[in-house]
């Protein structure tokens, strides 16, 4: 159960297949400070995302994240742990095409209490092994009834 008192750590990631994201919370236990996971997430890329570059796919990654994990997020101190440099100028890309501004609009809400940090992918493996092995996308309900219960 996260501590809502203490800011979150959210790394996320993006490759080729898919977008991971992992959610953690610096927690003192023992007198020592560690870092825990609170959430994972991941799903693969749709067919039309998959003509994005890395730049739009790593900020891709951030909006969904962002919305996957809105419950957390929301009013909430965080950092944002990636690997691009494209996610911090999400934020002040004043030319944006238009993914990225809707993008931006999306993530203004977030703005006040969001941090975007830029390290090297060795540091964020978490997120890195969960967009390598993202789960596929799930079957929209209608799919699913169709499938059972209208053979």
């Amino acid at each position: 159960m996260p501590d809502w008192n203490i800011p979150f750590k959210f790394y996320i990631d993006a490759h080729g297949d898919g977008l991971g994201a992992a959610l953690h919370q610096v927690q003192i236990i023992d007198d020592k400070t560690k870092e825990g996971p609170v959430c994972f997430i991941s799903r693969q890329i749709k067919p039309t995302e998959a003509r994005y570059g890395a730049s739009q796919m790593e900020c891709l990654c951030l909006v969904w994240a962002l919305e996957k994990l809105h419950y957390y997020l929301d009013g909430s101190d965080f950092e944002v742990i990636t690997d691009c440099n494209a996610v911090k100028s999400l934020l002040n890309n004043k030319t944006p095409n238009r993914h990225m501004l809707r993008w931006q609009i999306s993530i203004q809400e977030y703005r006040v209490n969001m941090n975007i940090v830029q390290k090297s992918g060795n540091i964020h493996k978490n997120a890195d092994g969960l967009s390598r092995w993202a789960l596929e996308l799930s079957h929209s309900i209608e799919s699913v009834i169709n499938r059972l219960y209208l053979r």
